[in-house]
């Protein structure tokens, strides 16, 4: 029932996935939320701990892009001094903009993992192109008005996979 909101794996942070561990998987690419994935949704810029992280990629030879339902203003500020690509007003989970993302990296999908912080969003989408994906917990405690309510579904979601034995955090 859950197919597409299950990630194949959690993390803490996005911190947490090493350039190591993707190139035992031959991953060679990464398309990544911005908003409570990367920083907290209501910050300008990378942390110097993030920047480090997008460099240790980038010198390991795997790709970022990044794919933000937010408008182009916030993902360009973010994205831009960092020699990041983005989509922006990505429409996720509409598979529009995965494809694109793959196009933009010349990457096939089992090249390819998406991190984000939602079920509704990042993973599901993400799962109906056949990526492998990574939930990581949200970077902030506070959320815009549409991610609370995709919050709300995303605890349901949690407690019924709990009921039912299964793995989450």
């Amino acid at each position: 029932m859950y197919n597409f909101l299950l990630p194949d794996e959690y993390v803490n942070s996005v911190l947490d996935i090493t350039p190591e561990k993707l190139l035992q998987q031959g991953i060679r690419g990464i398309i990544t939320d911005l908003d409570n994935t990367l920083v907290e949704w209501d910050r300008a810029d990378a942390t110097d701990e993030l920047v480090n992280w997008f460099e240790s990629m980038r010198e390991a030879g795997i790709s970022i892009i990044i794919a933000s339902n937010n408008n182009e203003e916030r993902v360009r500020h973010f994205a831009e001094p960092h020699g990041i690509p983005f989509i922006h007003r990505a429409k996720k989970p509409l598979g529009g903009a995965y494809y694109a993302a793959l196009v933009q990296l010349r990457l096939r999908r089992h090249e390819v993992v998406m991190i984000g912080d939602q079920l509704l969003t990042d993973v599901m989408g993400a799962k109906r192109q056949k990526l492998y994906t990574f939930l990581v917990r949200p970077v902030a405690q506070s959320d815009g008005l549409v991610t609370k309510f995709n919050r709300f579904v995303e605890r349901r979601v949690f407690n019924d996979l709990k009921r039912k034995g299964m793995k989450t955090w």
